[in-house]
């Protein structure tokens, strides 16, 4: 475990040092706060022990400039000048732990011992959940929640007999991949699995493509086509989007789902097919069949066995799984080391609601693996189109307001970042709720600029 040790004062180096000698760390030391910094930046320690009085910098701004560069590290400041005062503001800016000088050596010794044992126990964590995902990872989802779990039971007893599966789910839930699983696990795993998205093919050119052609059937038709059932002949077609589907497809759609047969367009023969078919779909064909849109012969069809694939929302309990799955993903694909996420990262992705389900989530931890240069994810890497900007960020237009209304337009980004849940953000901020439903209450505007000038909320700023 790496250690930056920055103190003006080089005999206090040389005792620190030796006082953590014989403990199983990487030492580094900076007599001022510039060649601190970038030690930290560099090295990306995992404590930063550091003196609160140096010249040249307040050691508050040195603690921000710390966790700015990687919100993970362990920072413990010391001074001589200790108060109660300055210890709690210290603590609610993030600082780890507080030890007025002259401090002992075996509490020193203690401490550092502590946190080399969290370390050691967060590694172990860390094994044991990836040992989880792998256990709890169903051809290739994720999930330990009931709904999760019950569907991957239907899953193996449906996959070995199916002919026609309905899938149905939000958009971004992982429809495509249960249709996957069901043809891996049936007796046709090793033929084709051919996938068309219903939305996307032109009305015009519909037939051709699902039903191929032959040679003449139309002007440019140069020769013989197969169509996607053909294709997948002995195997799974995969219809996704099937309530965008024409109607005059449906009604050909359904012969192959009746007689597992089909006409080729512009062709009278017949051609038999052994084909399983997955349509899936995010609307609510019911109310489409009554509309007239779809037709209700094909949905009955379809029904005959019937799969819903939960929104995140709706499995919570998977969201640590899947967001460790997804880093563990990305950081092998960018060659990063990435560790885990920041306990304010996590609390935002809590209490946001993923209307994009589990693609959504993918997007951000991917975006964000992207983004970090650190070995854990900040609220300050993830996409602003997601979240809005991060509560770091502080924009040129706000620099001279007061700073009562600074921290009020703070508090309203994040409450928005959490459609609104003051549980979640009171976490996020770092503050009681009380403190914040009175932030919130104008009528308390008086207090909270008392409190603002005593100290006490400056660092719900950060």
């Amino acid at each position: 475990m790496r250690l930056v040790i920055i103190d003006d004062q080089q005999e206090n180096l040389d005792l620190i040092r030796a006082a953590l000698e014989r403990m199983d760390l990487e030492i580094h030391t900076a007599t001022n706060p510039r060649s601190g910094i970038d030690l930290v930046r560099s090295l990306h320690p995992k404590v930063v022990l550091m003196d609160l009085v140096m010249p040249g910098v307040q050691g508050m701004e040195l603690l921000r400039q710390v966790l700015e560069i990687d919100p993970g590290i362990d920072v413990i400041l010391m001074t001589g000048y200790y108060s109660t005062e300055s210890a709690v503001e210290a603590i609610q800016a993030g600082a780890t732990d507080y030890l007025p000088k002259p401090f002992s050596i075996e509490k020193l010794r203690g401490r550092i011992g502590q946190l080399l044992a969290d370390a050691t126990q967060r590694q172990c964590a860390s094994k044991l959940e990836d040992d989880l995902a792998k256990n709890l990872e169903f051809e290739g989802m994720i999930g330990r929640s009931p709904r999760m779990l019950d569907l991957f039971a239907k899953i193996r007893r449906i996959a070995p007999h199916f002919r026609t599966v309905l899938v149905t789910g939000p958009t971004g839930a992982g429809k495509d991949l249960v249709a996957k699983a069901l043809h891996r696990l049936s007796s046709a795993a090793n033929a084709p699995f051919v996938s068309a998205n219903c939305s996307s093919i032109a009305e015009t050119l519909a037939e051709s493509e699902l039903f191929g052609y032959v040679k003449g059937a139309f002007t440019g038709a140069l020769q013989d086509k197969i169509g996607l059932f053909e294709y997948a002949n002995g195997g799974t077609a995969f219809l996704d989007e099937i309530g965008d589907m024409p109607l005059t497809m449906q009604a050909k759609l359904l012969r192959v789902l009746q007689n597992q047969e089909l006409q080729r367009l512009g062709s009278p023969v017949t051609r038999k097919l052994d084909v399983r078919v997955v349509a899936a779909t995010n609307r609510d064909l019911p109310d489409l069949v009554r509309r007239g849109k779809f037709r209700a012969d094909l949905y009955f069809r379809l029904t005959m066995v019937q799969l819903k694939v939960p929104s995140l929302a709706e499995r919570p309990e998977d969201l640590l799984l899947l967001q460790r799955h997804f880093l563990k993903r990305f950081s092998e694909q960018y060659k990063k080391s990435i560790h885990g996420l920041t306990r304010r990262t996590q609390t935002l992705l809590a209490g946001y609601s993923w209307p994009g389900n589990v693609r959504e989530l993918e997007n951000v931890i991917g975006h964000a693996c992207m983004m970090t240069d650190s070995d854990v994810v900040d609220i300050r890497d993830l996409p602003e189109t997601n979240f809005g900007k991060a509560p770091v960020d502080n924009a040129s237009n706000e620099t001279l307001l007061p700073l009562a209304q600074i921290v009020r337009l703070h508090v309203d980004r994040v409450l928005a970042q959490v459609n609104g849940n003051k549980v979640v953000a009171a976490k996020i901020l770092g503050i009681s709720r009380t403190s914040l439903y009175r932030m919130l209450d104008d009528s308390n505007r008086e207090k909270l600029n008392e409190d603002l000038e005593s100290g006490a909320q400056l660092t719900d700023v950060q």
